[in-house]
């Protein structure tokens, strides 16, 4: 018996043009995949010469509500003018439906990566991230998840543990590694006592960030959920203490402008890294059945890969018991 195919497989170029026409944007043909895994997105040329992105969304990841909560939160957003990219509106409707596939048509934004090591460029990612967190901690998520150490860490070790993923003789020892890594996030949480959630971009790398003369965009909330205002900081760190110290700082001088921050979740950097490590190996493995993840990821499922994930989460081990930076 032959595996099923993936639902991408359906997904071919006349029937993204054809979704696109049904939106009543007039597709010219020209279409380019661009850099996505979790989904499949692609600029598509529209007859009056401009473009647009699409993005068809990974069968069976979020529900219909979940998808429509993220949109509401990104045109919330843009209704107070800071630069995200909000789906547009067709048919009086953000979320499209097309032979059997969900899909959203976003405005194309140009731009370049982000250079966070150039002067003044996190003071301005601070200030714009103040302005979304603002909004952010005004409502609530009803359909999307938090990010807590039940949801990325717990789940995905369990994940991980139930498959045939690791060598077997590698096993005892990541078996070992993420218990302890996982207690030392539980203790950081515990350092940190009772922080706010709040919605958040989720996924706020400098590979989700489009920059301008204007300054930042922020693109792709897929990932937005509940969770502390830091997880959209620290990702922006980067090299030793002493820079992250400063970087840091730099972040904070602008987003206090706009939004306070609670210096008790410090102590939750390194173990919001943790977790998403953990995550993101658990990640790997729910898509291995994607051909993409395969073509993408072939170092994945070797000895090599897992022997670098056990050494990785012994430095956050050590990165954790260390003292947190300061505000």
């Amino acid at each position: 018996m032959t595996d099923s195919p993936h639902p991408y497989a359906a997904l071919t170029p006349d029937l993204i043009l054809h979704a696109l026409d049904a939106t009543g944007l007039a597709a010219d043909g020209r279409l380019l995949a661009l850099n996505s895994y979790e989904n499949r997105v692609y600029q598509a040329g529209v007859e009056d010469g401009s473009a647009v992105v699409v993005k068809f969304y990974r069968p069976q990841r979020w529900t219909d509500a979940a998808i429509l909560e993220e949109h509401a939160f990104t045109v919330e957003l843009a209704a107070r003018e800071i630069p995200v990219v909000a789906p547009l509106q067709l048919h009086d409707a953000t979320l499209l439906h097309h032979a059997g596939f969900r899909f959203a048509v976003y405005p194309k934004q140009g731009g370049r990566p982000p250079e966070f090591d150039r002067a003044g460029t996190l003071e301005r990612m601070g200030r714009f991230l103040g302005r979304i967190h603002a909004v952010g901690a005004q409502g609530r998520y009803a359909h999307r998840p938090t990010l807590d150490l039940a949801s990325f860490g717990l789940a995905s070790r369990d994940f991980l543990r139930a498959g045939q993923w690791l060598p077997g003789g590698l096993r005892a020892a990541w078996d070992s590694v993420v218990e302890h890594a996982l207690t030392s996030v539980a203790h950081c949480y515990e350092r940190a006592g009772a922080v706010r959630a709040i919605r958040l971009h989720g996924d706020c790398h400098a590979g989700n960030v489009l920059w301008t003369d204007g300054g930042p965009h922020f693109v792709d909330f897929d990932d937005s959920r509940m969770g502390p205002a830091v997880q959209d900081l620290w990702m922006l760190l980067a090299g030793e203490r002493d820079e992250q110290q400063a970087q840091m700082n730099a972040v904070l001088t602008g987003y206090e402008d706009f939004m306070e921050f609670d210096t008790r979740e410090l102590h939750l950097i390194e173990a919001l890294r943790t977790l998403r490590l953990i995550h993101y190996a658990a990640w790997l493995a729910r898509r291995w059945g994607d051909p993409a993840f395969l073509a993408a990821f072939p170092w994945f499922n070797t000895e090599h890969y897992w022997q670098a994930r056990i050494l990785e989460l012994r430095e956050q081990i050590a990165l954790m018991d260390e003292p947190p930076l300061v505000a």
